[in-house]
């Protein structure tokens, strides 16, 4: 019985373990795609150039380096916290983990760059890979989702794994 409950009360710790490494991971691959952010540029509506992270601020109406950072390492902390929760359990290691980050990156590239920022934006959905003038902002901005997915899914592995010595049980990632 008491071992029962202590198994239930480590599965407990593993899992917010699990759930921290994945926002821990989220963070930090996002902070690797706002550094590309900060020194790729975009058109302006008045015709000037400026940062794609001051462009990210821009969706809470502040075109500001400082509230783009803000806000993009906010969605950047939930959108880890959303792989942990939805891909974590499938991940078994670092070649797996790579694997499901770059693809959970590229979902992330069609759901929130192509549609969801222009639509809030005020440009319709798919915009950066119809107008030419944004087409190399779109390339820019798959290679950067891409690197975040991979990061998120290696970061996700070293911390999850760390988490779980910590907490005395050394399992695979993806086994219970």
């Amino acid at each position: 019985m008491a071992d029962g409950i202590v198994g239930a009360q480590l599965k407990e710790k593993v899992m917010r373990t699990s759930f921290g490494a994945s926002i821990v991971a989220g963070v930090a691959a996002g902070v690797i795609f706002g550094l590309m952010m900060q020194v790729m540029t975009v058109p302006a509506p008045d015709g000037s150039r400026m940062p794609v992270i001051a462009m990210v601020g821009q969706i809470v109406g502040s075109p500001t380096v400082a509230m783009g950072w803000l806000f993009h390492l906010f969605n950047s902390a939930v959108i880890g916290a959303l792989f942990g929760w939805l891909i974590g359990p499938r991940v078994s290691g670092h070649g797996s983990g790579l694997g499901w980050g770059a693809a959970y990156g590229f979902a992330w590239w069609i759901l929130g760059g192509l549609i969801l920022m222009p639509v809030l934006l005020g440009m319709p959905p798919f915009a950066p890979v119809m107008m030419p003038e944004m087409q190399m902002v779109a390339i820019g901005s798959l290679v950067g989702h891409l690197i975040y997915g991979l990061i998120l899914g290696g970061v996700y592995v070293t911390v999850a794994r760390g988490a779980r010595v910590a907490v005395g049980r050394v399992t695979p990632l993806g086994s219970s």
